[in-house]
C-alpha cells in the first residue's frame, strides 16, 4: 500500500466517519496540533530521561493518539474512542506528585534550562496552541469537552515537567527580570 493516494490534492481530507473537510477546517488544525504535539514528546522522549518521567510521557503520548482519534470523529453519538475523565485524572495526580517537590514560584520563569526541559516547555506551548484550537472548534461543532480539558491540564503538567527535569538537573529556574 502506498503512503499517498491523492485524495488530498484539492485541499480537502477525510475525517474518522469519511466525511470529507478542507484542509484549514478547525477540526483538523486542532488534531492536527495534537498531533505536533506528540512530536515534540517524542522528541524529548530520545533523550536520556529517569524512569518515571519517560514512563510518564509514555503514557501520554498514547493518550494523545486517543485525544486525536477522538477530534478527528465528529459524531459524537460514536463512542468508540473518546478522550475519558481518567485521562484527566491522570495528568492532576502527576502534577500532585512532581509539584510538592519543587519551590514555590514567586516570579514567572522563562522557558530554558536544560535541553528536555526546554522541549517540553515548547510541548506546553503546543498544547495550549492545541488546545485554542479545539476551544474554536466547540464554538462550532459539538466535540468531547474532555478533550480541551486534557490539553489545558497537559500544558500545566509540561510546565511542572519541565521545571522537574530542571530541578533533578540542579539547573535554576530562569527568572523573567522585566
Amino acid at each position: 500500500m502506498k503512503i499517498y493516494t491523492k485524495t488530498g490534492d484539492e485541499g480537502k481530507t477525510s475525517l474518522f466517519d469519511n466525511s470529507r473537510v478542507w484542509k484549514s477546517d478547525e477540526r483538523i488544525l486542532s488534531y492536527g496540533a495534537v498531533d505536533e504535539l506528540n512530536s515534540s514528546i517524542g522528541v524529548a522522549l530520545s533523550l536520556e530521561l529517569d524512569p518515571e518521567i519517560k514512563d510518564i510521557l509514555i503514557k501520554i503520548q498514547n493518550d494523545l493518539f486517543i485525544v486525536g482519534s477522538d477530534l478527528a470523529n465528529p459524531k459524537m453519538s460514536d463512542k468508540k474512542i473518546r478522550t475519558s475523565p481518567e485521562m484527566i485524572t491522570f495528568l492532576e495526580q502527576k502534577m500532585d506528585l512532581l509539584e510538592p517537590q519543587l519551590e514555590p514560584l514567586t516570579s514567572f520563569i522563562l522557558p530554558g534550562g536544560t535541553l528536555l526541559a526546554s522541549i517540553l516547555h515548547l510541548s506546553r506551548t503546543i498544547s495550549r496552541r492545541a488546545e485554542t484550537h479545539v476551544v474554536a472548534l466547540s464554538r462550532n461543532e459539538e466535540i468531547n469537552k474532555d478533550a480541551a480539558i486534557y490539553l489545558n491540564r497537559l500544558s500545566d503538567l509540561m510546565f511542572i515537567l519541565a521545571r522537574s527535569i530542571n530541578n533533578r538537573k540542579d539547573k535554576p529556574d530562569i527568572v523573567w527580570k522585566p
